[in-house]
């Protein structure tokens, strides 16, 4: 099973890498914030509250709070914590040296019923790709940071959701 929770958790990374890099390759932003859903960038409206909330969790958390809110990580180090939540979802929790949660990797595998949806995440919906998959990011520079979310349909069906400080 970690093997599996591995696997999903390195993907979960590579994908949230590869939407950073994608956005970062469109150029800047025609307004403050912006979403990238594929190569084109759009505008988006003001944050209108302070995101999404893993578990009650948000950037810029200490790591203390996290742990009393969640309990003793799967595995825990001074930069990093793993959470595992049953067969089909984990999170990571990434630490600045402050001990502020500077980014967070939430990944959901297998029959998908306990994960979030884009509406959850960003407030609205996102149209599927003819796939059935779902990728949109947005940045938030006012409130610094920015969120992904990527949907894979197929045997091995993941949600994976990032947040990261800008």
């Amino acid at each position: 099973m970690y093997k599996k929770l591995f696997g999903a958790v390195c993907m979960s990374i590579l994908m949230a890498v590869g939407a950073a890099a994608a956005e970062a390759n469109t150029g800047r932003c025609p307004s403050d914030p912006c979403t990238t859903t594929g190569p084109a960038v759009q505008p988006t409206p003001e944050v209108k509250s302070p995101g999404y909330l893993y578990k009650g969790i948000s950037i810029g958390m200490m790591a203390d709070e996290v742990r009393d809110k969640l309990g003793d990580p799967k595995e825990k180090t001074d930069p990093q914590d793993l959470y595992v939540f049953g067969e089909g979802e984990s999170a990571q929790f990434l630490y600045d040296q402050a001990h502020k949660v500077k980014a967070i990797m939430i990944t959901f595998f297998g029959k998908l019923n306990g994960a979030p949806t884009p509406k959850d995440v960003f407030g609205e919906d996102v149209p599927a790709e003819p796939d059935g998959g779902v990728s949109k990011m947005v940045r938030y520079p006012k409130a610094g940071y920015w969120i992904s979310y990527n949907k894979i349909i197929g045997d091995e069906s993941m949600v994976s959701i990032a947040m990261q400080k800008i």
